[in-house]
């Protein structure tokens, strides 16, 4: 194991008594980029490690393969926006197949009432100019009491044929 010498271990332990905002300019001089952590203790061993890699080289070739095959079965750990996540559940969540095409215009007539709603493209519909995430939603909102939206439409066995 290489020996650390004094200067580096001084450096060291002045990172130690840093302040978060000292460690991040410190981050930017050492990285060239602003860094997006607050946590100090991160910032801290990233630094570190940053310094002791200038000075007695980084990781060997070797060591940087083996540690990119394992990247690759890695699961990542990142938050996404809460769009890019919601994106993200609703293209793996199959298209439910009692659903009709995009677009396709289903109409209930509901004590006398004629009802449109249409097939969105997101698995979604439109009713009256407004977005509902289910057809129960929509067939709830029409009767004013709860229903299954399916079978309120007439998407269900017997019914769908008809």
């Amino acid at each position: 194991m290489a020996k650390t010498d004094d200067s580096l271990l001084r450096e060291m332990m002045t990172l130690r008594k840093l302040s978060n905002e000292e460690l991040r300019a410190r981050w930017l001089e050492l990285f060239g980029e602003e860094t997006k952590s607050r946590n100090k203790d991160y910032l801290f061993k990233r630094i570190a490690y940053r310094l002791q890699e200038r000075k007695y080289g980084g990781l060997t070739e070797e060591a940087r393969a083996r540690a990119e095959a394992l990247a690759g079965q890695a699961p990542i750990r990142r938050q996404l926006s809460p769009g890019a996540a919601e994106e993200l559940a609703r293209a793996a969540r199959p298209r439910d197949p009692r659903l009709p095409a995009p677009g396709t215009v289903l109409r209930r007539t509901h004590d006398g009432v004629e009802h449109a709603v249409t097939v969105l493209d997101d698995g979604g519909f439109e009713y009256q100019g407004e977005r509902f995430k289910s057809l129960s939603l929509v067939a709830s909102r029409i009767a004013g009491t709860r229903w299954n939206g399916f079978g309120f439409f007439g998407l269900l066995g017997k019914e769908r044929a008809a």
